[in-house]
């Protein structure tokens, strides 16, 4: 009994341990989500399409938690410039559609601004990160280490080796509920554009020292990868929406694209989840981390 006793006071020892190491972690999570239940009692009707304003609120909070680290911290090591401007031309890309037409939008009251103000305040906050590490963080980026994409063309414009393929096929392959080309071509461009845009960051963590991960950037990379398995679930029950031209093709396929995220960053996930079970910093395999 007493050894039973003493194991069980051990893994309280071990749980309050933790924490206690998370607590700012804790209380900044814990503030997320009662706020997004305050925007849903208020804004929204109980509907199913409140899960686009969530996910949405969910990539605001992340860029939120970013934007403030950096200015905490001093410095940006650790952040993938080219993250950040692909992200920031998705919420503009999404924007252009949302802004002029309905189609869409969630269907509850959240659809009526909750949403539009989140997606603004999103392409806001990812702005104002570029502009740091542009400006007042400029010494602390880490453009070498932030290379993706650096093959055939200089390492800044690395971005278009994922940035052109996604127009290309938003242009051939897209949905029609706006009936307006521009608008629809818009919103599925921000839709295959943004399973991929946390492409550069994830090479980039690959690329750190002993596969170490700045802190500074595992909170905010976790909410961008839940807002898009928040966004998976919605479109799982909602592609038939997307129908176009009586084929259920173009859903299938932005739904495919969210899938693809979503397995992108299954290893980020597992190792997210581990360090906040430990306490510790998040920390890839050496394997990993010597593969680019």
């Amino acid at each position: 009994m007493d050894a039973g006793l003493g194991g069980r006071g051990g893994s309280s020892n071990m749980v309050m341990g933790t924490v206690r190491k998370q607590h700012m972690n804790i209380a900044l999570w814990f503030g997320f989500f009662t706020a997004s239940f305050v925007v849903f009692y208020l804004f929204s009707d109980g509907d199913f399409s409140f899960l686009m304003t969530f996910a949405s609120f969910t990539r605001g909070f992340g860029f939120a938690v970013l934007l403030g680290l950096m200015l905490a911290k001093k410095h940006a090591r650790g952040v993938s410039m080219k993250s950040l401007q692909l992200y920031a031309v998705v919420f503009a890309s999404r924007l252009v559609s949302v802004l002029q037409h309905e189609g869409y939008l969630p269907y509850d009251r959240s659809g009526d601004f909750v949403y539009h103000g989140a997606e603004i305040a999103s392409l806001a906050l990812a702005v104002g990160c570029v502009v740091l590490i542009s400006t007042k963080f400029k010494s602390t980026y880490q453009q070498d280490v932030d290379s993706f994409g650096a093959l055939h063309v200089p390492t800044e414009w690395g971005t278009l080796y994922i940035f052109v393929p996604c127009l290309l096929l938003a242009i051939v392959m897209h949905p029609n509920l706006n009936k307006n080309f521009l608008s629809d071509t818009a919103w599925t461009f921000s839709m295959y554009l943004e399973s991929m845009a946390i492409v550069p960051q994830l090479f980039m963590f690959q690329k750190q020292a002993k596969g170490i991960v700045e802190v500074l950037v595992t909170h905010s990379t976790f909410a961008l990868g839940l807002a898009r398995v928040l966004d998976m679930v919605f479109w799982m029950f909602s592609y038939k929406e997307l129908t176009h031209a009586g084929s259920n093709s173009v859903g299938m396929f932005v739904l495919f694209s969210q899938f693809v995220h979503v397995v992108i960053m299954g290893d980020f996930f597992y190792y997210y989840a581990i360090s906040v079970k430990t306490g510790n910093m998040m920390q890839l395999p050496s394997q990993l981390s010597g593969m680019v």
